[in-house]
C-alpha cells in the first residue's frame, strides 16, 4: 500500500470511528493530542504577547486565534501574523472564540477579574487552558476553577513558572528532608518598585478602540477613574489584586510549596498601606502578611518604594528582593542556594528550568494532570493566600504605630517583620503616626470549608457581586 493511500485509509477509518461513537469536541481532541494543538491566547496586551511567542515556538503547536478587546491590540498581532503568512482568526468576545471547534487550548493573560470566567468557560466548551497567575480574582471563583477542571477532565496550568524549575524541585525536596532542621517560616518577598499611578479630578476617556462593556466583564462598568485603563486595573479593587496578586503571587506560591501545605492557612492577619504618593490607586504598595499553619508560618512582604528617598535600588532580605527565603533551626535556603544560621553558604542548586509552556503541552498530550508542574488546584491555593491576606486589609483600621506593635506583640516574628517594615518607611520619609498603617482584621479560617469562622464580612469578601451575564456560575 502507498503512502499516499495508507494515509487515506486511516482517515477515513478514524472518520467511521467518529461518526459512530464520537462527538464533535472529541473528534477535536483527537486532532490536538496527534497533530498540532491548536492554541488560541486571550488577552495580549502585556503577558499574552509571550504567550503568543512562546508557543507559536513550540514543535507541534500552533496559534490560531488572538482575542482581545482591544481592536488596536488585535490589529498589532494580527499584523505580524499576515507578515509571516501565518493563519489567524481574531475576536474581541471570548464566547465567540470558545465556539470554534478547532481550537484545542486557549491561554489567557486578561486582567485578574476575567482569568476564572474564561477558565470556566473553556473547560465546558471542552478546550484545556493555560491560565496566567493569579489564577483568580477571589477565593471562591477560585474553587469553581477546580471544580469545572475536574469535571470536565481539562489540563488547567496556571503561569507560576518557578514550579518548573528544577533546582527549586531539588532545593526543597532537600530542605524537606530535614537537611536544614525543622522549617520555621516560608518568607515571600516582593520588593518591586512601583510608582505613582497619578490621581484624576473627574472620570476619563475610555480609548475609542476598546469594548468597555467587554473589558469589564464580571466587574462592575463604572467610569474610568485612573489616568491609564491598562495595567494600572492591578491597583485598584475591582479589576486588581495589588503587587501580593501581581508579583507577589509567584513568590507567595514558592514559599507555600516550600512548607508543603496543601490547604488555605487557619489564621491571617495584614499589616500596610499606601504610602510615599497620594494617586488612584487603592491596594497597598507597602504590606506584610502572616500566614500561620500553627507548626509553621507563612510571611510574605511588599514594598513598592525603593530602598529611601532618591536612591532607585530596593531593600533585599537575606540576598532576596523578589524572591524567597526559607529558614530552618540550622540554617536557610534563599533562592537556590543554602546557608547555615552564621550565613555561610553549605550547597547551590543549579538553576535549570523546564520551560512551562511545553509542561503545559505535555500534559494536553497525555491528558494527565499529573505531569502538570502548576496544576490549577496548586494556582488556587497560593492565589487564595494573597487574597485571604488583602481581605484582612481590607477589613482594617487605621493605627498609631505602637497600636499596631502592640496586637501584635505574641508573634515575635511578626513583631521583627514590622520593625524592618517601620524602617524602610522611614528611610523613604514616610512619617506613621501621620500616615498611619492600616492593622488588618485577624482572621480565622475553617480549611475544609475555606470559610472564615470569627468574620462573616470578611466571607462577604470571599466572592462578589457578578455583573450580568458575565457571572461565575455556582455549579460548573
Amino acid at each position: 500500500m502507498s503512502t499516499i493511500e495508507r494515509r487515506t485509509f486511516i482517515k477515513n477509518s478514524l472518520l467511521t470511528t467518529a461518526g459512530v461513537g464520537f462527538t464533535a469536541s472529541s473528534w477535536s481532541r483527537i486532532l490536538g493530542a496527534n497533530g498540532d494543538v491548536r492554541v488560541a491566547v486571550v488577552g495580549f496586551n502585556g503577558q499574552g504577547r509571550s504567550h503568543i511567542e512562546g508557543f507559536r515556538r513550540l514543535t507541534g503547536v500552533r496559534v490560531v486565534g488572538l482575542c482581545d478587546a482591544d481592536r488596536d491590540v488585535i490589529e498589532q498581532e494580527a499584523k505580524k501574523f499576515r507578515e509571516r503568512n501565518e493563519a489567524v482568526e481574531t475576536y474581541t468576545d471570548v464566547r465567540k472564540l470558545l465556539e470554534n471547534k478547532d481550537i484545542d487550548a486557549i491561554t489567557t493573560a486578561t486582567p485578574n477579574h476575567w482569568h476564572a470566567l474564561v477558565t470556566i468557560w473553556a473547560c465546558q466548551a471542552n478546550k484545556d487552558v493555560y491560565v496566567e497567575k493569579p489564577s483568580c480574582h477571589d477565593v471562591w471563583e477560585g474553587r469553581r476553577m477546580v471544580e469545572a477542571a475536574r469535571k470536565y477532565n481539562r489540563i488547567v496550568q496556571v503561569g507560576t513558572q518557578s514550579r518548573s524549575s528544577t533546582a527549586l524541585q531539588e532545593a526543597f525536596a532537600w530542605v524537606r528532608s530535614g537537611q536544614l532542621g525543622k522549617i520555621k517560616i516560608a518568607r515571600g518577598l516582593c520588593y518591586k518598585r512601583r510608582k505613582s499611578i497619578g490621581k484624576v479630578t473627574g472620570p476619563q476617556p475610555v480609548p475609542a478602540s476598546i469594548d468597555y462593556d467587554l473589558w469589564c466583564g464580571p466587574a462592575p462598568k463604572g467610569p474610568l477613574m485612573r489616568e491609564r485603563l491598562h495595567y494600572d486595573w492591578h491597583w485598584v479593587w475591582p479589576t486588581g489584586n495589588g503587587d501580593i496578586g501581581n508579583q507577589g503571587i509567584h513568590q507567595m506560591d514558592i514559599a507555600r510549596w516550600a512548607l508543603g501545605k496543601a490547604t488555605l492557612s487557619p489564621k491571617v492577619m495584614s499589616i500596610g498601606g499606601r504610602f510615599g504618593y497620594e494617586d488612584d490607586g487603592e491596594t497597598p504598595n507597602t504590606q506584610f502578611v502572616v500566614h500561620d499553619y500553627d507548626d509553621a508560618m507563612l510571611i510574605f512582604e511588599v514594598r513598592g518604594l525603593s530602598s529611601r528617598t532618591g536612591d532607585e535600588t530596593m531593600d533585599k532580605y537575606r540576598t532576596q528582593s523578589v524572591g524567597h527565603v526559607i529558614e530552618c533551626e540550622n540554617g536557610y535556603l534563599a533562592g537556590t542556594t543554602a546557608f547555615d544560621r552564621d550565613g555561610k553558604e553549605i550547597k547551590r542548586f543549579a538553576a535549570q528550568r523546564e520551560a512551562h509552556y511545553e509542561n503545559f503541552i505535555k500534559a494536553v498530550r497525555s491528558r494527565k494532570t499529573s505531569d502538570l508542574n502548576a496544576d490549577i488546584l496548586e494556582g488556587y491555593l497560593s492565589s487564595a493566600l494573597c487574597h485571604t491576606g488583602n481581605i484582612s486589609h481590607r477589613l482594617g483600621k487605621q493605627v498609631s504605630p505602637a497600636e499596631a506593635r502592640e496586637a501584635i506583640k505574641g508573634n515575635k516574628d511578626a513583631v521583627e517583620t514590622y520593625e524592618r517594615f517601620k524602617e524602610h518607611l522611614a528611610a523613604n520619609n514616610v512619617d506613621l503616626e501621620k500616615a498611619k498603617p492600616t492593622l488588618g482584621a485577624f482572621l480565622r479560617m475553617d480549611p475544609r470549608t475555606e470559610r472564615f469562622t470569627n468574620n462573616e464580612k470578611a466571607n462577604q469578601l470571599l466572592t462578589r457581586e457578578y455583573r450580568t451575564p458575565f457571572a461565575v456560575p455556582e455549579k460548573v
